[in-house]
């Protein structure tokens, strides 16, 4: 049966990291990217739209570059506590979608904040084949180069089969209820999250791979930032 109209989908997004490795004055989702911040153009994919019933962005008590944003005005947009790390900021932001009248087995998409080149395209495929999923999945690519195992000296010690290999991107969807578990019980027995989905392996789930496209870019580094300037100059 297929419930994809039936299903109420969120939008969350992680915003409260500094963003350290880009060296910049401010955390890298407030850099500039064609008129905008990286962090508006992040959020416009998911409030334009329709199956989406709210976005909540969890952002640092203290973080004094939202309020000057125009999307920091919009009634769509509902505004979370961060916290000290991602998983922190994403169980805040967990509780607020609950307290705005969400259910347990409501669909919630995480997304990065510094993920700004999310297409429409992508976001519908994840919507359209995850809704009636057991668990949930999240958009991936499978690795093209090729990988090396390094030691401790810096030399390879094998080249690693890349045939199952995938990168994890964003959003990553899955129920509020099963996430909202996931991450505290993961946090409570000291276990490392690094995205939202090995909070779900943890608990032995496996969540779905939907591949989608390889320019769904994460700023990390300036060489990032930069090539998503010239990438977007040249579709104009």
């Amino acid at each position: 049966m297929n419930t994809f109209a039936s299903a109420h989908f969120w939008a969350l997004i992680p915003a409260a990291g500094v963003g350290s490795r880009m060296g910049a004055d401010r955390p890298k989702q407030y850099l500039e990217l064609a008129g905008k911040t990286i962090l508006e153009h992040s959020l416009a994919c998911f409030l334009d739209h329709p199956r989406l019933r709210g976005v909540v962005v969890s952002l640092a008590l203290d973080d004094p570059y939202w309020p000057s944003l125009a999307c920091a005005r919009d009634p769509r947009i509902v505004r979370a506590e961060g916290g000290r790390e991602r998983a922190d900021s994403v169980l805040n932001g967990l509780q607020r979608l609950r307290e705005l009248g969400a259910q347990d087995s409501d669909w919630v998409l995480v997304h990065d904040a510094a993920r700004p080149n999310l297409t429409r395209s992508d976001l519908d495929l994840l919507l359209t084949e995850l809704a009636d999923d057991a668990v949930g999945g999240l958009l991936a690519v499978p690795v093209r180069d090729t990988l090396k195992r390094a030691g401790a000296d810096g030399r390879v010690v094998e080249t690693v089969d890349r045939a199952p290999i995938w990168q994890a991107y964003t959003p990553q969807m899955f129920r509020l209820g099963l996430l909202r578990h996931a991450l505290a019980e993961a946090l409570a027995a000291g276990v490392t999250i690094t995205d939202e989905a090995s909070a779900v392996e943890w608990l032995g789930q496996a969540p779905r791979l939907i591949e989608g496209r390889a320019d769904n870019l994460k700023v990390t580094r300036p060489e990032d930032l930069e090539w998503l300037r010239r990438h977007w100059a040249g579709r104009r």
